[in-house]
């Protein structure tokens, strides 16, 4: 299973050339992935339109380094099968992964496998196409662990807030508000759910968009929360919301810092001086702390940290050169005076 960067995720109406031709060109606005959508965001009677516009944009444009995904209609909704056969047969090279909402129930993963394994093999794709899996329903939320195993396509598990709201009757009627009427984080029993069955199985977890598109404020605040669960990133409605979800999902270099020296410190003492436990500053760590160390320095490196901590401990290293340079040229001065 592929690990991706992924701490945004832009949603791009299939059925508008512009936006599509905006996202292809202008992939510098820095997010990490693409979704072209064939679900919501394309009305009913412009779905077909909207396939040949995402296989051409798939075709013309790069979207830079991000990854390109395609959004399908539900395993259980007549669009599904000619939206997976279009775009897959017109595009399938450069897709990869097809995103699945709704998902309910295992049935509707093992539907887009099996249909990928026979696409891939009679086109000759020698890519294969992963799967993006949203939780949008309670019977989904109810079977998250089953659905996170049923295929090996499956590369994220995804919440849906807007149509779980809808679908669990929830008196909201923004996507991905906060209700500070309830007494604690609304979403904290769901989002949970859904990183447990991700981590369970290796899998990302991805948080749902925010549809407040001007209030950053919330949108940071909402993002944290999942950020702190443990969450690899989270939608994106509009270009403006990439730059907060990219540095909200990316830890800080001080904390990456400290974790590679948790793992620089506890390497020394296992393999060096041949202990379990060592104090690092004024903590104990030992291997749980190796642990929760790496997997802050995986997240850090899949962001590019390492290279701007080499970039500090160059600098550092360069001033204090400059320091010694200094100090002994004060020295030999002063030595030349007392002569």
């Amino acid at each position: 299973m592929t690990i991706r960067l992924r701490r945004s995720c832009v949603a791009v109406p299939g059925s508008s050339e512009k936006m599509l031709r905006k996202a292809g060109e202008n992939a510098a606005f820095g997010a990490d992935q693409f979704f072209l959508d064939l679900e919501d965001a394309v009305a009913p009677g412009v779905k077909e339109a909207a396939r040949a516009n995402v296989v051409a944009a798939l075709n013309e444009y790069e979207f830079g380094k991000a990854v390109r995904v395609v959004r399908v209609n539900a395993s259980d909704h007549p669009n599904s099968y000619g939206d997976i056969i279009s775009v897959v047969e017109g595009a399938g090279a450069r897709l990869d992964c097809l995103m699945i909402p709704k998902v309910a129930n295992v049935s509707h993963v093992h539907y887009v496998d099996r249909l990928l394994d026979q696409m891939e093999a009679n086109l000759g794709l020698k890519n294969r196409i992963g799967l993006e899996l949203q939780i949008e329903t309670a019977e989904g939320l109810i079977h998250v662990n089953e659905i996170a195993a049923a295929s090996t396509r499956t590369e994220t598990i995804i919440f849906g807030p807007g149509d779980f709201s809808a679908n669990i009757g929830m008196p909201q009627l923004t996507v991905g508000q906060i209700d500070n009427r309830y007494p604690g984080d609304i979403w904290h029993h769901v989002n949970m759910s859904i990183l447990m069955a991700a981590r369970a199985h290796g899998l990302q977890a991805i948080d749902g968009p925010y549809a407040l598109i001007r209030d950053e404020a919330g949108l940071r605040e909402v993002a944290m929360r999942t950020y702190l669960m443990g969450f690899d990133g989270k939608w994106a409605l509009h270009p403006d919301q990439v730059g907060p979800l990219n540095e909200l999902y990316t830890p800080p270099l001080e904390a990456y810092e400290r974790a590679v020296g948790i793992m620089e410190a506890y390497r020394k003492a296992t393999e060096e001086d041949k202990l379990g436990a060592v104090m690092f500053g004024n903590e104990m760590i030992d291997e749980a702390s190796r642990k929760m160390a790496e997997q802050l320095e995986i997240k850090g490196r899949r962001a590019g940290l390492d290279g701007k901590l080499a970039e500090k401990r160059a600098a550092a290293n360069g001033a204090a050169d400059g320091q010694d340079s200094a100090a002994t040229s004060t020295v030999a001065a002063t030595s030349g005076d007392s002569k």
